[in-house]
């Protein structure tokens, strides 16, 4: 059975503090406290820089060592270079968090409304994904609808690069799903980014989406039939406070989950990785 690894964009906001984490809580202890309760997390910070090894080090050293970090391809590859003349960053992006081991899940290609399909941007993605090492995952996010026509499933489909499947506001849901049944790798990429509305208070949950929930659940479900791994992160603006959205969606699909008080009666942190 595919295994659900569903977590937030993100971990450092102090909006989150008292409601996620416990109070007082300083930025340098969330991402142990946000491994208790999450198996993954998709990291923004790589889209714009490539991270030092001490950074690196220091995300291992507060997860558990099963944690799966997916991280964002650096914006220089897909908004400045835009998938060309870009090998020189994508290996140095890539050699430096091939430091993650066996913590490292798919890296996300995430490309710009403004990268339109033409002839010349169709020729750049196939060479893009054809140069990918394949002993990693890979998915791609395209933000303009132009793009989800079968000629870009089958060049994802020929590299095992996974098609991102995003509830946001520049492609319509409606689209997403038919594509869902259509995948284009062995694991499957979702990301929920929310609509028009745009929030500031990331606190709690602000508008109720119980109903789209329960469809991207049921494909979710569908996905795990083909896929061995179906990765999933919710953003803030998705519903306002995405760790509610995680959960929330964690028991739609049955999954265990932890809440946040079951762990905040805990007064000392230890170290998941060194533990035998």
């Amino acid at each position: 059975m595919s295994a659900f690894h569903l977590g937030t964009q993100n971990w450092s906001y102090r909006a989150w503090v008292g409601p996620f984490y416990p109070p007082d809580t300083p930025k340098a202890d969330m991402l142990q406290w946000y491994g208790r309760m999450f198996s993954t997390l998709e990291v923004d910070a790589t889209f714009y820089a490539i991270p030092a090894e001490p950074i690196i080090g220091g995300w291992l050293a507060k997860v558990p060592s099963d944690f799966v970090f997916s991280l964002k391809v650096p914006q220089e590859i897909t908004h400045g270079r835009r998938l060309v003349g870009c090998q020189a960053t994508l290996d140095k992006f890539v050699d430096r968090v091939r430091q993650l081991g066996n913590s490292l899940g798919p890296m996300l290609v995430q490309l710009p409304p403004d990268f339109v399909p033409t002839p010349e941007t169709r020729l750049a993605l196939r060479n893009f994904v054809a140069r990918l090492p394949r002993n990693h995952r890979w998915a791609v996010e395209f933000r303009h609808p132009g793009w989800l026509d079968q000629q870009t499933l089958t060049t994802l489909r020929d590299h095992n690069v996974a098609l991102t499947l995003v509830d946001g506001r520049w492609v319509r849901r409606s689209r997403m799903l038919e594509a869902a049944a259509e995948p284009t790798a062995d694991f499957s990429y979702v990301r929920w980014m929310g609509s028009d509305v745009r929030f500031t208070n990331f606190s709690h949950p602000q508008r109720d989406c119980e109903s789209e929930l329960a469809i991207w659940a049921d494909t979710l479900k569908l996905l795990a039939e083909s896929a061995e791994t179906v990765y999933g992160y919710f953003n803030n603006q998705y519903q306002g406070h995405s760790p509610h959205s995680v959960r929330a969606m964690q028991r739609l699909l049955g999954q265990a989950f932890v809440e946040p008080m079951a762990i905040r009666t805990q007064t000392q942190f230890f170290s998941f990785r060194n533990a035998t």
